[in-house]
């Protein structure tokens, strides 16, 4: 079962049935009758429909996009894993993932994406399209490295980091939990829990 309506679901929508998964239903309040790939499934109004459905004869995937700052993806995940229901894994059929990286349960590698060896992907962290996560870093719980940003080598990140399009983020750097990169930042320091970088910084 798909939770969202908008353009990461509808992304995540295309990779599971271009793997032939079945999508039981999409959850949304919005009308997604505007996207091709979402209007064609089944769709539901309400977070509480998902409870018609126990736990042990589905899996969810979280289609809500990370958004600096915004705890609802992060609400949702609580919500429901409480409840017992389980975030599945999502990996695109063209992405890289090492045989010797580790992709946590619920993250979400999509097209494009390189996952190197010696990596480790947390929880519920997103690693976008074309994203590249060089050896040796550690992506924390909930973080979202958006498309084409690149972690070169043996990077560290805590939890819900968020890496803007197209930034670079230096070797062996630190990136501590609800940090922000700004798109298009080449970052050659440590950053601080919750500081924020621009471009222009």
């Amino acid at each position: 079962m798909l939770i969202g309506g908008g353009g990461h679901a509808a992304v995540l929508a295309d990779i599971l049935l271009c793997q032939k998964r079945h999508i039981i239903a999409l959850i949304s309040l919005d009308d997604c009758s505007q996207r091709s790939v979402l209007k064609q499934l089944p769709q539901l109004f309400s977070d509480e429909d998902i409870h018609k459905f126990p736990p042990k004869d589905v899996v969810l995937v979280m289609g809500i996009g990370i958004i600096p700052r915004s705890q609802v993806r992060k609400r949702l995940i609580s919500h429901f894993e409480a409840l017992g229901y389980v975030f599945e894994t999502v990996v695109a059929s063209n992405a890289y993932v090492s045989p010797h990286a580790k992709i946590k349960h619920g993250a979400q590698v999509l097209t494009n994406a390189v996952v190197h060896t010696g990596s480790i992907v947390h929880s519920h962290t997103i690693v976008n399209s074309g994203a590249v996560v060089e050896h040796d870093c550690e992506v924390g719980v909930g973080c979202h490295i958006a498309p084409n940003a690149t972690l070169c080598g043996q990077v560290i990140c805590g939890n819900d980091v968020f890496v803007g399009t197209g930034s670079v983020i230096l070797n062996n750097l630190r990136l501590k939990s609800k940090s922000i990169v700004g798109a298009g930042v080449t970052l050659s320091r440590h950053i601080k829990e919750k500081e924020i970088i621009r471009r222009s910084e």
